[in-house]
């Protein structure tokens, strides 16, 4: 990461070069709500599928669900979300707007105190002790702190008295758990076994406005292996190395990373940890690993009336498998992986920026680019073989450093230019990204030689 790399600077070049834009931009946008570009769905369904390879293709006895985002209400009855899924809250009564409490006293603390583990009454008093004023006025003039749940609501059916409440989901994670029957009765998988899952959640909190840090609409990339108690605090180790190599192998340098124990475990939890990563705001979560015992399934058993119980087919010992889970933003890691990736190189004559993506995660693996326009038909016979096995880009407007600045830009890790002595020796030059070196290299070579560069 570029050590001169703030949020306002990642922004803006995000907008300008196609990877995230505000949402709603022409009617001057909604808070926290960003749409992916041309350059950064790519980028983001890249991060997926090689999430998704290593933590269910390659992943021993692990299987894929893509649950549904409206569930049963009583779904959340269950997990505790009806209840007690809420964050505190503070109004200024001076220019109206509102504030997690939590977040004012880590604003102001920095990492001396932990909000997580205080009460309401011992937030307040924090508060008034240190005598922190409103960030966007300036004014000490607090209301007393409320919990907001943060759950989405909305309605089933269409008059008044056959409408029923219903919530879009704030999490994931409960569409594997009610769906554990389901995936362990069709794949005949013994424990212990993994649900993962990518998809869309929905939390209606405030949110500081650090680019797609924290959104109201995000996704997740989760991970839940079942398995006996015992087998648990060992899985709980093995994922939070696993957590950690997959973020190594895209690319991060070791010393963002750290891994953090939650100061205050759930209820239900026997162990807890966050990995966080040196975003431009400093250290912030990045992902997490709970072990949290049988509860959850314990939990569906009650609400739902049915039996979570699972038989070892060896012993026939019946129990209700405890979870380890990892879970793990696609947005955030995308955001880090913008972060990781972004550098401003000094150069003789000129300031390159490029995005140091790995190259199986990169947008555009290759970039055809034609010496001048009259070999663009040598250009786009290239360029069309190789699309039908990678994302490719074609830009033959401007000098050939010009586009090579832009390829830089968007983090393409291989150019391939055509010249003229291509015409006779049916060769191309091949420049990449980080070093800038250029060699020969036969067009019959090109798939071969990329999909090797490509394996992740």
């Amino acid at each position: 990461m570029d050590n001169k790399l703030t949020m306002e600077k990642l922004v803006s070049h995000c907008k300008a070069t196609g990877f995230v834009y505000p949402g709603s931009d022409i009617y001057d946008g909604l808070a926290n709500t960003w749409d992916y570009g041309p350059i950064g769905v790519e980028l983001k369904n890249n991060i997926k599928r090689a999430w998704w390879k290593r933590f269910v293709q390659e992943n021993e006895n692990s299987y894929g669900v893509d649950a549904a985002i409206l569930m049963n209400p009583g779904v959340w009855e269950a997990s505790g979300h009806v209840a007690s899924f809420s964050d505190p809250k503070m109004d200024c009564k001076t220019c109206k707007t509102r504030h997690r409490a939590d977040n004012l006293i880590e604003a102001h603390a920095k990492g001396a105190v932990t909000p997580d583990t205080m009460t309401n009454e011992e937030m307040e008093a924090y508060i008034a002790e240190h005598h922190i004023c409103c960030p966007r006025c300036g004014n000490f003039n607090w209301t007393p702190i409320r919990q907001f749940n943060l759950m989405f609501e909305t309605s089933r059916g269409t008059i008044g008295d056959d409408q029923s409440k219903i919530y879009l989901r704030p999490e994931t994670a409960q569409g594997e758990f009610v769906n554990f029957l389901n995936v362990q009765r069709t794949t005949r998988a013994k424990v212990p076994f993994g649900i993962a899952q990518i998809g869309k959640a929905f939390r209606n909190e405030i949110t500081p406005g650090n680019f797609i840090f924290r959104t109201i609409e995000f996704e997740q990339m989760e991970h839940q292996q079942f398995c006996k108690a015992d087998q648990s605090e060992s899985y709980y180790n093995t994922y939070k190395q696993k957590a950690w190599q997959f973020l190594l192998d895209l690319g991060f340098n070791q010393s963002h990373l750290k891994f953090k124990d939650h100061d205050k475990l759930a209820h239900y939890a026997a162990a807890a940890c966050d990995i966080n990563y040196l975003f431009p705001i400093g250290w912030s979560e990045l992902n997490g690993v709970h072990n949290r015992t049988n509860y959850d399934l314990s939990r569906h058993q009650e609400y739902s009336g049915k039996s979570m119980l699972y038989t070892d087919p060896i012993t026939n010992e019946k129990f209700i498998p405890s979870v380890v889970e990892y879970s793990i933003g696609c947005d955030r890691l995308l955001l880090a992986t913008l972060c990781e990736a972004y550098e401003e190189q000094q150069l003789e004559n000129d300031t390159r920026i490029v995005m140091h993506f790995a190259p199986a995660i990169a947008p555009y693996k290759v970039a055809v680019l034609p010496l001048q326009k009259n070999l663009s038909e040598k250009a786009k016979d290239v360029y069309n073989n190789l699309r039908k096995h990678f994302m490719c880009t074609y830009d033959e407007a401007g000098s050939i450093g010009k586009r090579y600045r832009r390829q830089d830009q968007i983090g393409t890790p291989y150019c391939i230019t055509i010249d003229f002595d291509s015409l006779d020796d049916d060769s191309v030059t091949i420049r990449d990204r980080d070093s800038m070196e250029q060699h020969r290299i036969k067009i019959t070579d090109l798939k071969n030689y990329i999909a090797e560069k490509l394996e992740f």
